[in-house]
């Protein structure tokens, strides 16, 4: 669409692989209809991607679409002139104008082409058929009314820089877009727009590429668009997605909004906002995961289901929240949770490893707790209880048993027994 565009505007898409333009306009300007057809079409050629394209030109729409059905390989374009435009269509059938049912009861009153359908009192097709039938009687005669109604180009938002040499250092690169980052805002708030997800995509000298969506808490600005082209190269850096200097970077709109909706308030920002601002400049100095937002995931596990998404991003979680979790902790949970769980002892009365057998029998009452070489008196403790998960699988599969112990300073924690080990998935503050 953007080819024919760029040769003749005020083109109307209407389906997917046809459309339709006035022909006045290009015809002046290379010289008639012919030509300026051919003209399009050897710019569609260009590219593979767009085989066997043909054009029609003719009064009407309907009319120009069955010119272009009409050619071949060897004349890919058919003018039809306006008196011939009822003798072109007479022989066409009457499938042509795509109502399954007329062109069943027509051809069952003996009515095959369009000039005999064209042939017929267009007073009686109105009675009979109504207003779709007059409208499709006037379509067989030629008499296509219909208006070309030209769609409006969107705007070119895209900003993209090229560098040569390829540059190496992120803070370089990050230099290099600020011009670019100013020119992308600026071209947004011309349309009163603004944007809410930015696409970035980098290419390597190598032909590496890195893309991604970036989100906001509200908009980007100039400076919230350098400083995801900086993390982004981070990101590609340490994975090593790009193993050469960046030789071209192009950040565009994924998503915007109305410039209105993120006007400040009248009497100024209020107090989310302002947490807004702070957290972003303080993101900004510490980069994309120096500020981390909590969100509650889904597993058997705290661990698993405590997410940390970085400040402006959409929570992607790796199980979902409301499915059901058979063995996982009921409420409350605890108040802290350890990355990752630490390893204690738990000993009984004599100084034993306390152990859990298969059906969940303790070796021992728990007696002592053993954390980081200090040793806790235990006072309370219950438990266990079991979480046995992908038995189905061995790779996978996990069995172990939960307990709460209550140490001699009151403080509650939550201990897992797995494999005749002891260790400390959190604890309560």
């Amino acid at each position: 669409m953007s080819r024919i565009e760029q040769l003749a505007p005020g083109v109307q898409i209407i389906r997917p692989g046809l459309c339709a333009l006035r022909a006045r306009g290009p015809a002046r300007y290379y010289g008639g209809e012919s030509a300026a057809a051919c003209e399009i079409l050897d710019a569609l050629a260009e590219g593979d991607d767009l085989p066997g394209v043909r054009a029609g030109v003719a009064d009407g729409p309907f009319t120009a679409e069955q010119a272009a059905r009409a050619t071949g390989p060897d004349a890919p374009v058919r003018v039809v002139p306006t008196d011939e435009t009822a003798a072109f269509l007479a022989p066409l059938p009457v499938t042509v104008l795509a109502d399954d049912e007329l062109a069943h009861l027509l051809s069952r009153l003996g009515v095959h082409t369009l000039g005999a359908f064209a042939q017929l009192d267009p007073t009686r097709i109105r009675d009979r058929f109504g207003p779709r039938g007059q409208r499709l009687h006037a379509l067989a005669t030629g008499a296509d009314s219909r208006p070309i109604t030209a769609r409006t180009p969107p705007p070119e938002l895209d900003r993209e820089v090229l560098f040569e040499p390829p540059l190496e250092l992120a803070e370089q690169v990050a230099f290099g877009m600020r011009v670019a980052a100013d020119e992308f805002i600026s071209g947004l708030g011309a349309h009163d727009l603004v944007c809410t997800e930015l696409r970035v995509r980098l290419v390597a000298e190598r032909g590496e590429c890195s893309e991604r969506v970036w989100l906001a808490p509200g908009s980007f600005d100039a400076s919230a668009v350098v400083d995801r082209v900086r993390w982004q190269l981070a990101e590609a850096a340490q994975n090593r997605v790009l193993r050469g200097g960046v030789a071209q970077v192009r950040i565009e709109p994924a998503a915007v909004d109305a410039a209105s909706a993120h006007q400040p308030a009248i009497f100024g920002p209020g107090a989310e906002e302002k947490v807004h601002h702070a957290l972003s400049r303080v993101q900004a100095m510490l980069g994309h995961r120096g500020v981390l937002t909590p969100a509650i995931g889904g597993g058997r596990w705290l661990t698993e289901r405590q997410v940390l998404v970085p400040w402006g991003d959409r929570a992607m979680v790796g199980a979902e929240r409301s499915r059901p979790w058979p063995g996982s902790l009921p409420p409350p949970a605890p108040a802290t949770v350890f990355p990752r769980p630490q390893t204690v002892d738990v000993t009984g009365a004599e100084g034993v490893c306390v152990e859990v057998d298969e059906r969940g029998a303790l070796s021992a009452a728990p007696a002592q707790l053993v954390e980081a070489g200090r040793r806790r008196a235990i006072v309370s403790w219950a438990g266990p209880w079991t979480v046995d998960e992908r038995g189905w699988d061995a790779a996978r599969a996990r069995r172990a048993h939960r307990f709460q112990v209550v140490d001699a300073e009151q403080n509650a924690w939550l201990l897992i027994c797995q494999d005749g080990r002891w260790a400390a998935e959190a604890r309560y503050d």
